[in-house]
């Protein structure tokens, strides 16, 4: 089983089976009609689009970058698998065993937001049925509101910052407020939207510039400015940020890569982001 691999300005990107949900279409794209948005991304019986939660390894300067950690395991009760139709759980601790990596070798864990699926990964259960952090050695990196958030939710969080995505990696846990740089050229920038902490990963290295938008952006058919989710808290902070970094990354000539597409890992737009130049399609035989 070959993960699938993608290399830009000397950094190296493998994605990591982190599990699979299917949500809502309708809840996914907001307030775009289903006639335009199905178009663009298929939907099945139920009404639901496949969301991939796929971890991506990001290796530069010796170090061991994991962006996101997927769904985890033992996470979720019968009536949850059901509710989010998750179909498969994370395959991550044996995909990096595969690269001849542990859990223990990962360096930095960098997270977009504590959304549960995004964070389910970040701990498992002892054989005493408590919660311990997955990756142990890991400095972990989270937006300062968005941890606030996650100890103090409100009535609509509440349903998605579990604690134990969240309390075995306190002592990990590193904060910051406009934007962090743990390794040279590899950024979190907060935008907000999506949650109150969202944040989106930049990086610049070698001449070249890949962005994961996040759930600004969670698959190739919300390039649309306006395309945003009917999840977001705050759909206009979305919108503005979509306006600041999209576009301009778009006529930048960057990569994008994502965590939720069912289709493509990463891909480069024209300039006018009308047509895929050039993408990294995911292989469904690795599952």
């Amino acid at each position: 089983m070959a993960l699938e691999q993608f290399e830009a300005g000397g950094v190296t990107y493998t994605w990591l089976n982190g599990g699979v949900t299917h949500m809502d279409g309708g809840a996914m794209f907001g307030v775009v009609p289903k006639p335009l948005w199905e178009r663009k991304y298929p939907v099945n019986e139920k009404n639901q689009v496949e969301l991939r939660t796929d971890p991506v390894l990001i290796q530069a300067d010796g170090k061991n970058i994991l962006m996101e950690t997927g769904l985890g395991n033992g996470k979720f009760s019968e009536k949850a698998l059901r509710n989010y139709g998750i179909t498969h759980e994370s395959s991550v601790v044996e995909n990096l065993k595969s690269l001849g990596l542990k859990p223990e070798d990962i360096d930095y864990v960098l997270m977009t937001h504590m959304h549960f699926d995004h964070a389910s990964g970040t701990s498992g259960k002892t054989d005493s049925g408590e919660f311990e952090s997955v990756f142990k050695n890991a400095e972990y990196w989270v937006q300062e509101t968005e941890w606030e958030e996650l100890k103090n939710p409100n009535i609509r969080s509440k349903n998605t910052y579990f604690k134990e995505n969240w309390q075995p990696i306190e002592h990990q846990v590193k904060t910051y407020k406009e934007s962090c740089e743990p390794v040279e050229g590899i950024r979190l920038i907060h935008t907000g939207g999506h949650s109150a902490g969202h944040s989106i990963l930049v990086v610049e290295r070698g001449g070249e510039k890949v962005v994961h938008l996040a759930d600004l952006m969670p698959t190739h058919a919300h390039q649309n400015v306006l395309w945003v989710l009917a999840y977001d808290d705050y759909p206009m902070d979305s919108i503005d940020a979509k306006q600041k970094y999209l576009l301009p990354a778009i006529q930048e000539r960057a990569w994008f890569i994502f965590y939720h597409d069912y289709k493509y890992r990463a891909l480069q737009w024209d300039e006018d982001g009308k047509t895929i130049e050039e993408a990294v399609l995911r292989n469904r035989e690795n599952e």
